[in-house]
C-alpha cells in the first residue's frame, strides 16, 4: 500500500555513530508493521556481506548492491512501501532524482550516509538529500581520542591523520577510520 504522501527520513554522521544501525531497526519496525521493505546499497560497498546492509556491531539485513542510482528503480519491486538506501554518498547524484521520485510516488524512503568526508566537507549528494528531507537525525560517535561526541571521520594513513590530497573515497573501516570531535580532527594540508 502506497501512501497518498512519501516521505524521505536521512540518517547521517560520522563513521561508528550508528547510522546502518538506526536504519536496520527502522526496517525491522516497518517489516514488523506488514510493510513491504526492499534495501539497496552500492555495490562499492563491500566491507561486510554483499548482499546485506550490515552494522559495524554486526546486525544485518537482506539488501541488493546496485552500481548506480538508476538501478533502484529498474530493480524495484511495485508492492513496495519502505525503501532503505545505505551509504548514499557512494551513489552518483542521480540519487537526489531516484529518492525524489520514490517519495513522490508515496513510499517511505529511509537514506543513511556520511555527511562529511574525512577532510571535514560536505560529502557528495548528501547535503542536497540533507535539505530535500522531512526528517533528518545527525548521530554523533564517541571521539576515539578524547572521548567527547564525535561528529567527523578521521582516515588515517600508517596510524597518522591522511593528507587533504588524498582520494576521497576509499571504503574501510575501523583499520582505517576513527571517530573524531572537532578539535581532535586532523587534515594536514602541507
Amino acid at each position: 500500500m502506497k501512501h497518498d504522501m512519501g516521505i524521505l527520513e536521512v540518517i547521517t554522521g560520522s563513521m561508528f555513530c550508528g547510522k546502518t544501525e538506526e536504519l536496520i531497526r527502522r526496517l525491522r519496525r516497518a517489516t514488523i508493521a506488514k510493510q513491504k521493505v526492499q534495501v539497496f546499497k552500492p555495490v562499492i560497498d563491500n566491507r561486510f556481506a554483499m548482499s546485506k546492509v550490515t552494522s559495524h556491531s554486526g546486525t544485518d539485513f537482506a539488501a541488493l548492491p546496485v552500481e548506480s542510482s538508476d538501478q533502484i528503480k529498474a530493480k524495484l519491486d511495485r508492492d513496495v512501501n519502505v525503501v532503505g538506501i545505505d551509504e548514499a554518498q557512494f551513489f552518483d547524484y542521480g540519487i537526489i532524482d531516484v529518492v525524489d521520485e520514490l517519495a513522490n510516488e508515496g513510499l517511505r524512503v529511509i537514506v543513511t550516509g556520511l555527511d562529511m568526508d574525512f577532510r571535514g566537507e560536505p560529502f557528495g549528494c548528501m547535503p542536497t538529500l540533507i535539505a530535500k528531507a522531512e526528517r533528518v537525525d545527525k548521530l554523533s560517535a564517541i571521539c576515539m581520542v578524547c572521548g567527547e561526541l564525535a561528529c567527523r571521520t578521521q582516515r588515517l594513513v600508517d596510524g597518522k591523520p591522511a593528507h587533504y590530497n588524498e582520494p576521497i573515497v576509499i571504503v574501510g573501516a575501523s583499520e582505517m577510520y576513527e571517530a573524531r570531535c572537532r578539535s581532535c580532527h586532523k587534515v594536514p594540508r602541507d
